[in-house]
């Protein structure tokens, strides 16, 4: 039994043909569970948590990609199904455990269980960002890799301060030209989480292994949970992106730090 339906996809672009430099990615845009996988075994009240999918993220990107004009690629289904901000290998690409939730459903997956997700989820969602990739490449368009995410403010019971998270790894080009964020937020580089938490992965894949600037933003999610939260928080980071496509060029595009 499939999970995807063969009629639908695993992914959605929005603004496919933007002419900004930059293109979106938003990995956890949703908390959707197909009927096949019963909930995965969780309420919906569950699934409703930040466990389930970046609460608020979505609404950001997509209010992004118009002020930019830059395309957007959406994953349409949980990250509990398949976290496609993770290696196939890693052990939270399909976790039986999320903060402090069990999840039923990921239990003793077996080896074609998993490979199944990855073939129906994991693998669509990363060869479509590919392809739209290699389609600027080929054009010699200008192109950074920027993607939206979101946190919780509890954390394993603990309180994080941190507003606005600015993540890299190998490359901090575009944290250090995004700058220190909208006045009377905190603003920090590599936090909730950095590369040792294994965060970085689509952004090693198709940022830093071309030689691309990149960057991924996390946002506490308190902050977006409304609609106007998530367009006040768009207006907060188009500025610092606009400024910083402005300053691309093929040659720089085409350094590494």
């Amino acid at each position: 039994m499939r999970i995807v339906s063969e009629t639908e996809q695993a992914f959605e672009w929005v603004n496919a043909k933007g002419t900004s430099p930059i293109v979106l990615v938003c990995e956890h845009a949703s908390n959707h569970i197909p009927a096949a996988l019963n909930r995965l075994g969780l309420s919906e009240a569950e699934l409703a948590r930040h466990i389930a999918y970046d609460i608020g993220a979505a609404g950001v990107a997509r209010a992004l990609a118009q002020l930019l004009d830059a395309p957007l690629i959406l994953n349409r289904y949980s990250r509990l199904i398949y976290d496609c901000n993770r290696a196939p290998e890693h052990a939270s690409a399909m976790p039986e455990l999320s903060e402090v939730f069990a999840v039923p459903g990921n239990k003793n997956l077996t080896a074609t269980q998993k490979q199944q997700r990855i073939a129906e989820i994991y693998r669509p969602f990363h060869r479509a960002l590919e392809d739209m990739l290699d389609a600027r490449a080929a054009r010699n368009t200008p192109t950074a890799v920027v993607s939206i995410h979101s946190f919780t403010r509890i954390y394993h019971g603990k309180r994080r301060e941190v507003d606005l998270g600015l993540l890299f790894d190998r490359d901090d080009r575009m944290a250090q030209a995004f700058g220190a964020g909208p006045e009377t937020f905190v603003t920090l580089f590599n936090e909730p989480y950095g590369p040792a938490n294994g965060v970085m992965h689509l952004m090693n894949v198709h940022g830093y292994a071309r030689g691309m600037p990149h960057l991924m933003i996390e946002i506490c999610n308190d902050l977006i949970e409304s609609h106007s939260g998530q367009m006040e928080w768009a207006k907060h980071l188009a500025g610092p992106l606009a400024k910083i496509a402005k300053t691309f060029d093929r040659r720089r595009l085409g350094e590494t730090k």
